[in-house]
């Protein structure tokens, strides 16, 4: 499993390799460079799953293990 991920801020275009929770979903993420405050796209759970380059934890595991899951849902 891979639990750091790059986000690229749709913004400013500034890239964070960040440590995703394996035990919540994270909503929101302030961009260190321009400020914004990023918000899951329509149909993402969480961040990470909209701007950064590797999936959450859950939905990793929902993959590896070949069933559906929406983050947090205890899928």
């Amino acid at each position: 499993m891979q639990l750091d991920s790059t986000i690229t801020c749709p913004i400013c275009g500034r890239q964070a390799t960040e440590t995703m929770p394996t035990d919540a979903c994270q909503f929101l993420y302030a961009c260190k460079g321009c400020g914004a405050v990023l918000k899951p796209k329509a149909g993402d759970c969480c961040v990470f799953c909209s701007y950064g380059d590797a999936p959450c934890p859950p939905i990793q595991e929902a993959n590896a293990h070949g069933r559906a899951a929406g983050c947090c849902s205890g899928a």
